[in-house]
């Protein structure tokens, strides 16, 4: 039994047809690390630097974006009402050095979930996905700390940006 608990309390049509879109990402994702295990290599070995290099260039365009490397122009770029009401989350904190934020939904978690993903593989593929975001906080000149995440069971994610 799945220790997973992952529901959306936000549901409309526009909600669930953006999360879709994020879903198929997911899928991608898993898809195209199975087929590399298929050869016998860790999905950590190819994952992890791959997304932390999508991460950095999506940085770089937040940052010439924001024209500031400040956390708060990150919020501002990045964390927008849109992707506010798509994760669920809260922006608990919001300074040019600190920025916390918690996630109460996960469309990724979701996907990998339809596919039957295990617990295990979940969390596996949940910590790649965050090099995204550790790649875009090394753009801002900071890091990424994770607290809770619903990859682990819990209720949240929690996402720290520090420098």
């Amino acid at each position: 039994m799945s220790k997973i608990l992952n529901v959306p309390k936000k549901n409309n049509f526009i909600i669930k047809a953006i999360r879709g879109t994020l879903e198929h990402r997911a899928t991608w994702l898993y898809l195209l690390l199975k087929e590399i295990e298929k050869k016998d290599i860790a999905w950590e070995e190819v994952g992890p630097p791959a997304i932390r290099a999508c991460g950095n260039i999506h940085g770089k365009d937040l940052v010439d974006l924001s024209g500031t490397k400040s956390l708060k122009g990150l919020k501002k770029k990045l964390f927008t009402k849109p992707a506010q009401m798509i994760f669920e989350m809260k922006i608990l904190k919001s300074t040019d050095t600190e920025l916390w934020i918690d996630f109460g939904y996960c469309p990724l978690v979701a996907a990998w979930q339809k596919l039957g993903c295990t617990d295990e593989e979940i969390e596996r593929l949940c910590d790649i996905a965050m090099d995204g975001d550790r790649g875009i906080a090394q753009s801002f000149g900071g890091k990424l700390e994770l607290g809770e995440t619903i990859s682990n069971g819990h209720k949240k994610c929690q996402l720290r940006f520090k420098k």
